[in-house]
């Protein structure tokens, strides 16, 4: 991947810049001291990622992605913040901003943002070239009905779990494949969990050995993306508290004790144990929602 820097702090710069290079997350191919001068070097390089400062002298982060996306830049946005300004970033939210780096800068924080912001590019581009695999079946001689709902279906799980930071997770292909399985069988309400997992392992060839232990395998990865989430969602909470995403998702996916106690825990230390999910609710909710988005 490729990056520009843009934030008044020399210091800063060169320091995301040798975290991000020293890690293999990619080349910096410019840096920037302040939002002017950024927005004219990522309009002329490309980038597909760009770190940008929120509080700069001459213009702002939120000011120079509006000017960048009104020029029609598209490639990922990850906002530096030294302070928590509540609406400040509420307006970065709706700028479409989805990853936070918060000073002062902290390598490991640094590192697993990147990572999240690559998987998401990477599933960007791959569900870009399915689009247009499938929109070439489509014009052939046979009907296109049942992959435009296999396409349909796949593109709304992807919608959801992008919105609640987890487009990258492992566990969101068997969160998708099971959403697949239960709108193809008409579902009214989820199967036990054992024989849902085992549904989606079983593929042909495999024995019944085999899909008991990758139906285990889909459980703990499902659990870690679940967990995630909740994670995400609380992160979310605590930086603006009416962001749309949290209010959202945080209560109908999750039981918002649960919630509010994972943002107490971030609000203490900053550290999270793995904190309590009810992955049948959760899945129940997501095929609810998915059953709903299909027939609007």
């Amino acid at each position: 991947m490729s990056y520009v820097i843009v934030d008044d702090d020399a210091a800063s710069r060169r320091m995301l810049q040798t975290i991000l290079e020293n890690a293999g997350l990619g080349e910096v191919i410019g840096t920037a001291k302040s939002g002017s001068e950024g927005a004219e070097l990522i309009l002329k390089v490309r980038p597909d990622v760009v770190l940008i400062d929120l509080l700069m002298p001459d213009q702002d982060g939120i000011e120079t992605i509006g000017v960048l996306k009104a020029q029609g830049y598209t490639g990922k946005f990850v906002m530096i913040s030294q302070v928590v300004n509540k609406e400040m970033v509420g307006q970065a939210y709706q700028m479409g901003i989805e990853f936070f780096i918060h000073k002062p800068i902290n390598k490991v924080e640094v590192e697993a943002v990147l990572e999240r912001v690559s998987g998401q590019l990477k599933l960007d581009r791959s569900l870009s070239a399915i689009r247009k695999s499938l929109a070439a079946l489509e014009t052939g001689p046979s009907d296109p009905r049942p992959a435009a709902r296999e396409r349909t279906v796949r593109e709304i799980v992807q919608h959801i779990l992008l919105d609640m930071g987890i487009g990258a997770e492992s566990g969101g292909k068997d969160i998708a494949a099971i959403m697949e399985y239960l709108v193809r069988i008409g579902a009214d309400e989820l199967p036990p969990l054992k024989d849902l997992y085992e549904a989606v392992a079983a593929k042909d060839g495999r024995t019944p050995a085999e899909v008991a232990k990758e139906g285990k395998a889909i459980e703990q990865r499902i659990r870690r993306t679940v967990a995630s989430a909740l994670a995400n969602l609380a992160s979310l909470g605590l930086m603006d508290y009416g962001n749309p995403k949290f209010e959202h998702y945080a209560p109908l996916y999750f039981d918002f004790q649960d919630v509010r106690m994972m943002m107490k825990e971030m609000d203490n230390d900053g550290e999270t144990g793995k904190g309590k999910v009810n992955i049948k609710k959760f899945l129940q909710v997501f095929y609810m929602e998915v059953n709903e988005k299909l027939h609007e």
